[in-house]
């Protein structure tokens, strides 16, 4: 019996933006501490580079970000709040896009 193909791995998501890492962190809590929806989550941990949240059943989402040189690359982490971290990327203003680098694909 052949496998199955394997689904898309939805569980790590990428993108860029012009926002400081600081900012990015401040934008995920706003956006999803108030964020009233089928999957509430609550903040569990932050430090100066991550926020993590608690949601239904325990599920852990985490925001990561890290400088470069003209953005900040933001990482988003979770099993079932993808949908969730793919909207949060589309409040974030882009990263200037220069000569020789990829768009964001959020």
């Amino acid at each position: 019996m052949p496998t199955p193909p394997t689904p898309p791995n939805r569980t790590l998501q990428q993108t860029r933006t012009s926002l400081s890492p600081r900012d990015v962190l401040a934008s995920a809590k706003r956006f999803f501490l108030r964020r009233s929806s089928l999957y509430p989550a609550f903040l569990d941990k932050e430090g100066p580079t991550f926020v993590s949240f608690r949601g239904q059943g325990g599920e852990e989402l985490v925001i990561g970000v890290a400088p470069e040189v003209s953005a900040t690359a933001v990482t988003g982490s979770t099993y079932m709040f993808d949908q969730q971290i793919a909207r949060f990327f589309t409040t974030l203003p882009p990263a200037s896009a220069t000569p020789g680098t990829e768009q964001a694909v959020a």
